[in-house]
């Protein structure tokens, strides 16, 4: 049993606001099924995060946007099943809270309700502050997402670092403390410079969550997919292959089919 999961049963948003408080750096990956849910929960994981780039990584999709409220709650049904101790934050989707505050809310409900979530996330600042508002209300948390927001892609027409420029960091720090303000328990910055991450860290009391944003979040997460090489062809400055699984499942599939075809497998004491 890891030492993170014997410090504490359960984490919820307000221990994620006395890790920040002690120092401690909060960890985060994706989920989007039970059995690797189960895994990374008993590793000891903080966060889970069943995010819509399982529209990339489970459904081949090119961006996040055509994935729907139902294939998320789907996911987070799935992924729910198979912890113990983790948060589990599920994104929004595309169109399912953007300019209707109503419908932000119908969304979230359905995902606390119907997948058991623990948090919703929401992709925007001051453009989503109703819809974040109107959630909140209802007493569910939400989790902000600023710099890079893959809904918005065909906005920003690449996926290159954001808030390189005076004016898109000023709206980006606006933005945070807004966020802030209007009560996320905690906002996720993806593609930023390590400096501006740093400076928006610092001024908040919540923690944040980096994502090609440097060294200086008060968390870091990936899509587990890329960090453990099961994805191939997605390689960013910022994401660090922690093991090749892609290498390892096409070296058992190989010798499987070698088995089968040898007639080695399955043996005597393999059958009944």
């Amino acid at each position: 049993m890891s030492t993170a999961k014997k410090q504490f049963k359960k984490i919820t948003t307000h221990k994620l606001l006395e890790m920040k408080s002690n120092g401690e750096k909060i960890s985060m990956l994706t989920a989007y099924d039970y059995s690797m849910a189960k895994i990374l929960d008993g590793a000891g994981i903080d966060i889970l995060l069943v995010g819509d780039s399982a529209s990339n990584v489970m459904a081949g999709n090119e961006t996040t946007l055509p994935i729907t409220l139902e294939h998320m709650i789907w996911h987070a049904q799935s992924v729910i099943k198979g912890v113990d101790r983790a948060l589990v934050v599920v994104d929004v989707p595309f169109g399912s809270y953007q300019g209707n505050s109503s419908e932000a809310l119908r969304s979230s409900i359905r995902i606390m309700k119907e997948a058991g979530a623990h948090a919703v996330k929401m992709e925007g600042g001051i453009e989503v502050k109703d819809s974040i508002e109107r959630v909140l209300t209802a007493g569910i948390p939400v989790m902000g997402h600023l710099g890079l927001t893959p809904q918005s892609i065909y906005k920003f027409g690449t996926y290159t670092v954001r808030a390189r420029e005076e004016e898109e960091a000023k709206k980006l720090v606006a933005d945070a403390k807004l966020l802030e303000e209007i009560g996320c328990f905690s906002i996720v910055l993806e593609k930023i410079p390590a400096v501006l991450a740093k400076e928006v860290s610092i001024s908040l009391s919540i923690p944040t969550i980096g994502i090609g944003a440097g060294p200086h979040t008060d968390g870091q997460v990936l899509v587990v997919h890329d960090m453990l090489g099961i994805t191939q062809d997605f390689k960013p400055r910022f994401l660090r292959q922690y093991a090749d699984l892609n290498k390892v499942i096409s070296g058992a599939v190989d010798q499987y089919i070698k088995d089968i075809k040898n007639k080695n497998f399955p043996s005597e004491e393999e059958s009944y």
